[in-house]
């Protein structure tokens, strides 16, 4: 499985060679979360120069939004904010991206290997099986009543729970087990106080926006990876947009709550500096998670 990834920014990650087999041009990509075992990740892809590849069908469900430019896919221009998905045993018709295109891409279940098709795939009915949203064109919808007020109207467990002044827009979702990917947002000052946690993994990218949490302001380009499990909060959205996610998860999600929660540390002072403890101790420092939201630590401390 993909090791548990606190809000890290994508702009203290190390770029690597895009993993995108028998493609022509050069790309670059930056490993936002990567599973060592079966080879699945969430990356940054940049387009150096202009890029294509044939048709044919990838080992992984794969999913590609575009942050910025213009990416060809068979016989549709697909540009910001535009998203499609493969699933397994669907064949990709042949792609090609303009140079400064910016997208991320999601690999689920498999590694990166792509096998180019030996015929002609741009045949409608396979076309047909891909996911191709503009989410430009879709309207947002009030997450107020998930069970039964919303369009997705999932069949949910026991938890599932309304969130008043989210909204979503859903782009993919698989009918049998439930995986989704979808965009969230919330308005200026949106707050949600309680610990969560949930039965399936959720992962996100920060499209724009700041988004408030324990570690600070998280900004455009934030990213977590979360395992089944894994408690977390509270949230306080950005006080002059909000912010707008792009999320995912392997299974219809459920929001377990912990009210009253909390994390406390305590404990006498030993050996706080000279002087002490007739001179009061140093300031106690919140460690910092990004090297592009602060210092990594007390600048008098090296």
């Amino acid at each position: 499985m993909r090791p548990h990834v606190e809000f890290v920014d994508e702009k203290d990650l190390l770029w690597h060679i895009a993993e995108l087999p028998h493609g022509v041009g050069e790309a670059k990509q930056k490993h936002l979360s990567y599973d060592e075992e079966d080879g699945s990740a969430s990356t940054r892809v940049d387009f150096v120069t202009d890029w294509s590849r044939p048709s044919g069908l990838h080992t992984a469900v794969t999913e590609w939004f575009v942050l910025k430019g213009e990416v060809t896919l068979g016989d549709k221009t697909l540009v910001d904010g535009d998203y499609w998905c493969a699933p397994k045993g669907v064949c990709t018709p042949a792609i090609s991206v303009k140079a400064g295109t910016e997208i991320l891409l999601f690999r689920e279940y498999g590694d990166w290997s792509f096998t180019p098709a030996t015929a002609d795939l741009e045949d409608k009915e396979e076309i047909a099986e891909l996911t191709i949203m503009s989410s430009n064109n879709m309207e947002w919808y009030a997450v107020e009543d998930p069970v039964n007020g919303s369009p997705m109207n999932f069949e949910r467990g026991g938890g599932a729970m309304p969130v008043p002044g989210m909204f979503i827009k859903l782009l993919y979702r698989n009918p049998v087990t439930g995986f989704y990917t979808r965009l969230i947002k919330a308005g200026p000052g949106w707050k949600e106080h309680p610990l969560a946690h949930h039965p399936v993994f959720e992962e996100a990218y920060l499209l724009s926006g700041e988004f408030n949490y324990n570690y600070g302001t998280i900004h455009a380009g934030g990213y977590f990876f979360r395992p089944a499990g894994v408690r977390h909060g509270d949230f306080v959205a950005g006080d002059e947009e909000g912010f707008t996610f792009i999320l995912r998860c392997d299974g219809d999600l459920v929001d377990w709550y912990t009210d009253n929660a909390r994390v406390e540390m305590q404990g006498d002072p030993v050996n706080w500096g000279e002087g002490f403890p007739l001179s009061e101790p140093p300031v106690m420092l919140q460690p910092v998670r990004s090297k592009t939201a602060g210092p990594w630590k007390d600048p008098n401390y090296q």
